[in-house]
């Protein structure tokens, strides 16, 4: 969670456009990173969503460029454990739907045609990938109900 309110503040604090980019290739990196994690070691209803999530962000870190970011400032290599599923994916979403809102105020001012598409692909990623996030939510909702109603039934 601390990477992603990290990655949500410094989205917020950026105000031009090369720098928003760079924060949005940041937070589709987290979100590849946490996909990545969830796909390997999170509840078995979650891989497949987690692994669409890592494919998705991955194809919006690649749109997007990424040449003026330090490598030693990646918060997505600094993951070191997801804590809370549904808090992490809450905060994800959040900060994917950020990640839109910024890209198209991004898109809106270029004047470059070929940036101003790579920012509309990495919305449709962005959004996609926050799609996934949702999904996820949802079948921690359903397993969650589940439990419930199990519970119940054995009481």
């Amino acid at each position: 969670m601390r990477l992603i309110a990290a990655s949500r503040h410094a989205l917020a604090q950026s105000v031009e456009a090369p720098v928003v980019v760079a924060e949005a290739w940041q937070a589709q990196a987290l979100a590849q990173a946490i996909g990545s994690r969830l796909a390997i070691s999170g509840p078995p209803e979650l891989r497949g969503q987690a692994l669409g999530l890592t494919e998705l962000a991955g194809r919006g870190c690649g749109v997007l460029d990424a040449s003026a970011l330090d490598i030693g400032a990646l918060r997505a290599a600094q993951l070191t454990e997801l804590g809370d599923h549904r808090e992490t994916l809450l905060g994800l979403g959040t900060l994917l739907g950020e990640v839109g809102i910024a890209l198209v105020g991004v898109a809106g001012a270029m004047d470059d045609e070929g940036t101003y598409w790579r920012c509309m692909e990495a919305i449709d990623a962005a959004d996609e990938s926050r799609d996934r996030v949702l999904e996820m939510l949802r079948l921690l909702t359903a397993q969650d109900q589940k439990v419930v109603k199990r519970g119940s039934a054995a009481g």
